[in-house]
């Protein structure tokens, strides 16, 4: 079997079910197999960083391998801030990189697409993955490529294939199935039973939900271990949507002084905070009323659990999970629980002007009256806004916080799901990356598009109101939309919004995009409060609108 098809089977082995893309000369031999073979479908965007968006998104939603391919240099480099998101937020992203053949690299010409040297790309590339392996050798490429898919599913972070281009045909072995990483099993049974007495022994003990609880595919298991031992559970702020229609007391998410005041008092106060997979940063933390104690804490995350001074390396979370639920086969006694609250609903279909919490409202009569959708959101008042729209699976980039997110993410997250997808975003963001959806009609996607307008980048102007490099023009984004294969509508007013959702949710076949005009003054109450706990804790003052 030559390497692009032995490849293409280990990835599909390892649990990828697509490809996204865009080919290059570098790739177009591996692009010719890919579609040939039919192995793997293969879905192409127009940009390299939307290809990495979406491909990040589909692996968070499946809790598998997303795979992007793209060409060396001008393609893959292009797409380092995609792949960088997905290191900072754990995703199981493959990128493969076609290159120059043996014969090319040994030239005294200086090739195209390279910069400072023909290895430069690859060195950029091991700062943003967890393995990384040049696949120029027929002897040891299938190891390689087994060793790197392995690190990728172990470390939920991405990895990176370099492919030259005359190695596509070469004839290769088979690429085995690696067994796990062995882990201590005393080890682990002396954690989860220290885990277990400490939990126990709290009066006010919590679950604190992160995102690799999605990674490793662990939702129903943490859903089992708070019914069996009666926790009440939130979700941090990046991992909002996990444990969606999962059966355990979901409160809601955790955002420090920028959230629900009573979550809050719950995971500062809590004398056993339980956190399962969560990501320490500040987007997590970095507003919260207090300093954490974390002798408090117990923290399961990166491979390792630790708590008070204890320190468990090398236990995966599947593994503890595992165990702790091989240890609480009864359930506990009942304790008392918090209430929930409820989501805002019933959008008052009038005249008047639309804020962020409108939206939230709308979305959620959406759900209510046609079933729920997935949600991809870009960062900004959109994500905050998404913080009051129903419990549902989201996908976000919540800690690396970058631009032009949504859109790409969205698409990826319909074709990997094969459910209709609803995105959130901002016009800053749609910038970037919006025109995207030109290629919704070729993949045969019709997400629903809400994009909020304020003419804006709308949160860096809540900290300077003042300053005009924080304005955008508007570029008429709905009347864009049918050139693109979509339909567009743009509203001012509550009514024409309720009406606008009810028309997107009946409409199928083609991607429906709603330009929802925003004061610039209009932000969700969540992003009112995180700006100002932002600023109490930076100290940089909030400017005046008057």
């Amino acid at each position: 079997m030559t390497l692009a098809e032995t490849l293409l089977h280990a990835l599909r082995d390892h649990g990828a079910t697509e490809i996204f893309g865009i080919p290059g000369d570098f790739a177009l031999p591996f692009f010719k197999v890919i579609e040939e073979s039919a192995i793997l479908p293969c879905h192409t965007l127009s940009h390299e960083p939307g290809v990495g968006f979406a491909a990040d998104a589909a692996a968070r939603y499946r809790s598998d391998l997303g795979v992007a391919v793209i060409t060396y240099g001008a393609g893959a480099l292009n797409m380092v801030n995609a792949v960088a998101c997905a290191y900072s937020e754990k995703s199981s992203l493959v990128v493969i990189s076609g290159a120059p053949g043996a014969a090319e690299s040994g030239s005294e010409l200086l090739l195209h697409h390279q910069a400072k040297s023909l290895g430069s790309q690859f060195r950029v590339y091991q700062e943003i993955t967890c393995d990384q392996a040049i696949l120029d050798n027929p002897h040891t490429a299938a190891r390689e490529i087994a060793r790197v898919l392995r690190s990728c599913r172990e470390e939920s972070r991405p990895v990176y294939l370099e492919l030259p281009r005359d190695m596509v045909n070469v004839e290769v072995g088979a690429v085995p199935k690696l067994p796990p990483t062995a882990v201590d099993g005393e080890a682990l049974a002396a954690c989860a039973g220290e885990l277990l007495t400490r939990v126990a022994g709290a009066r006010r003990p919590l679950l604190l939900a992160g995102v690799e609880v999605r990674r490793y595919g662990l939702e129903e298991e943490v859903a089992t271990l708070a019914r069996r031992l009666h926790l009440p559970v939130v979700t941090s702020f990046m991992g909002r949507g996990l444990l969606a229609g999962q059966e355990c007391h979901l409160l809601g998410s955790y955002i420090g002084l920028a959230g629900d005041p009573e979550i809050c008092a719950l995971v500062e106060e809590s004398d056993c905070l339980l956190m399962l997979g969560v990501i320490v940063c500040d987007s997590n933390f970095g507003v919260s009323a207090r300093q954490i104690d974390m002798r408090r804490v117990i923290h399961a995350a990166d491979r390792c659990v630790k708590f008070g001074f204890h320190h468990y390396p090398e236990l995966p979370l599947e593994g503890l999970m595992e165990a702790l639920l091989a240890k609480t086969a009864t359930v506990e006694p009942e304790r008392s629980m918090p209430e929930t609250r409820p989501y805002p609903r019933h959008l008052a279909a009038d005249d008047a002007p639309i804020a962020p919490i409108d939206i939230a409202r709308g979305v959620n009569d959406l759900f209510a009256a046609h079933g729920p959708l997935p949600i991809a959101a870009d960062i900004g008042d959109c994500l905050f806004t998404a913080m009051d729209i129903d419990h549902i699976e989201l996908v976000a980039p919540g800690y690396y916080a970058t631009m032009g997110f949504g859109v790409p993410a969205g698409m990826g997250l319909q074709v990997a799901s094969g459910r209709r997808a609803l995105i959130l975003v901002g016009d800053g963001a749609f910038q970037m990356t919006g025109w995207e959806l030109g290629n919704c009609r070729r993949l045969g996607i019709d997400p629903i598009v809400l994009l909020f307008n304020n003419q804006a980048w709308g949160m860096l102007k809540t900290f300077q109101p003042h300053n005009r490099y924080n304005l955008l023009d508007s570029w008429g984004y709905a009347e864009t939309a049918a050139p693109l294969g979509g339909h567009g509508a743009h509203v001012t007013t509550r009514g024409q919004l309720a009406a606008a959702l009810d028309h997107a949710a009946r409409s199928r076949g083609r991607f429906q995009l709603v330009e929802i005009a925003l004061s610039v003054e209009a932000i969700s109450p969540t992003l009112q409060r995180f700006v100002q706990a932002q600023s109490r804790h930076t100290g940089m003052a909030v400017e005046s609108n008057s």
